[in-house]
């Protein structure tokens, strides 16, 4: 793939006539066309209102008129999030020919900011599952290595961005479906403060579980989508005041608010972490600051609060469906019939423990700015599988443990980040997490952007008819 890949450097050479957003648009197609048969991250191709969108931003370029921070910039949209027009499956048979009559608030934002949709990209079913494979449209493959899972549930954006089929992907977050896949497939997944983004539709606006948020190769990146989707709306109860607004671009390009007081935990949730990818992210973490601080932080009893809560949610976002489980698969089908039969101690008890947690990294952050950690437990697996089932070589005690690392941050609401610090042994990408306080996202941005100057990435490029 030719040209500049970070979205300021497209910016640069739109600006000069180096290049048009239509021919970006052609050579993202043309490598869509070679390399998504094989990875299966895109499952809906827009080209042509693509192709309108990228003339109209084109002329846009040359009459010199008001531009939108993300103009000409594609995008890859998951398939759980609404398009006007375009099919939106939620990786469900029950929905295979849905086609939204308008688009998410955070679709709509960026095409009004300029943004070129190229397709919508694969999703487990509801979102509900942390590889990518639904009966819709089947298995979303690792851009790194064909037989290996790229995560989820945002694996088809992720999968996509890494291999050059689009310049930002926009997903959602619950259990970590934005940094789990990011950490798999080598590129920047950032998991917002609950209403920085605002959410519509949204069936359960006061629950802070599910969060939407964006993906890109780099934190400048990050921060222009940022920019255009953390904007103040009145439909969102927990969005920022009405006159707040988004300068992550700005702080960012002047350096801050810097790195602050960094603090690097192994395995926050105690199951244990692939020896490798440790190893990657704990010499990621202790370079970063000379005075970065080797630190044991227990967040283990939120692996089991975690399931109740995440029950409560789904159910809730899937209310209407609490008749048809059997026609869904096991993992949003069984979330669902658990959110209908546990009991309201199961969901105090789990409240009483994030309660804890939450006194627990608000000491913590009395005394570091942010915490580091590994974001996966394990590298990616194989398709074949739903999940892994060892860590290390020790056999889960649940199927879900593996991403804890995740999720027990999920359930405080607090803003992380996965960052790829290095290959493994393996060849496959390791992501190192990173943690602030509420609304710490400019933070994180800043320690992003630190982490990547020291550990660049390739782009994987698979070979044709392997996998």
């Amino acid at each position: 793939m030719s040209g500049p890949t970070d979205i300021a450097a497209l910016h640069r050479a739109f600006l000069s006539g180096k290049a048009r957003p239509s021919a970006h648009l052609e050579a993202r197609l043309a490598r869509i066309a070679d390399i998504n048969p094989r990875l299966n991250a895109i499952v809906t191709l827009t080209d042509e209102p693509a192709r309108q969108a990228a003339a109209a931003s084109d002329a846009r370029y040359r009459a010199g008129a008001p531009l939108g921070p993300l103009d000409g910039i594609t995008v890859g949209i998951k398939d759980i999030t609404e398009t006007e027009g375009v099919r939106t499956t939620y990786g469900s048979p029950l929905f295979a020919d849905n086609v939204p009559e308008e688009d998410a608030l955070s679709v709509a934002r960026m095409k009004a900011a300029g943004a070129v949709m190229v397709g919508k990209t694969n999703t487990s079913e509801f979102a509900a599952g942390a590889h990518t494979v639904n009966d819709v449209f089947g298995v979303t493959r690792n851009p790194w290595n064909l037989a290996l899972s790229p995560g989820g549930s945002t694996g088809g954006g992720a999968a996509g961005l890494a291999a050059g089929l689009f310049d930002l992907a926009l997903g959602s977050d619950l259990g970590g479906s934005l940094r789990t896949p990011a950490a798999f497939c080598g590129v920047m997944g950032l998991r917002p403060t609950p209403g920085l983004i605002p959410k519509q539709p949204d069936p359960v606006p006061f629950d802070p579980l599910s969060v939407d948020g964006p993906m890109a190769r780099t934190a400048m990146g990050l921060a222009h989508a940022l920019d255009v989707l953390a904007a103040p709306d009145p439909g969102d109860p927990k969005a920022p005041p009405p006159d707040w607004r988004p300068r992550f671009a700005e702080t960012l390009a002047r350096g801050e608010p810097g790195v602050g007081r960094v603090a690097y935990a192994a395995d926050v949730a105690g199951i244990g972490i692939d020896t490798e990818i440790e190893a990657l992210c704990r010499t990621a973490a202790l370079g970063l600051k000379d005075d970065a601080s080797l630190v044991d932080v227990d967040l283990s009893a939120g692996r089991q609060a975690f399931l109740p809560l995440r029950a409560q949610h789904i159910l809730g976002s899937n209310l209407d469906l609490a008749g048809q489980t059997d026609a869904l698969g096991p993992n949003i089908g069984g979330n669902i019939r658990l959110g209908l039969e546990q009991a309201a101690r199961d969901i105090a008890d789990a409240e009483a423990v994030r309660a804890g947690l939450w006194r627990r990294m608000t000491a913590f952050f009395s005394d570091f700015d942010v915490l580091l950690t590994p974001c996966t437990a394990v590298p990616p697996f194989p398709v074949e599988q739903n999940h892994p089932t060892t860590i290390n070589g020790v056999p889960m005690t649940s199927y879900i443990d593996w991403v804890a690392p995740n999720f027990v941050f999920s359930i405080l609401g607090l803003p992380a980040i996965s960052v790829p610090v290095g290959l493994d042994s393996r060849g496959l990408p390791a992501g190192l997490q990173v943690i602030a306080p509420r609304h710490g996202e400019a933070r994180l941005l800043c320690i992003a952007e630190a982490l990547a100057s020291r550990h660049p990435m390739p782009m994987p490029l698979p070979e044709p008819g392997t996998g």
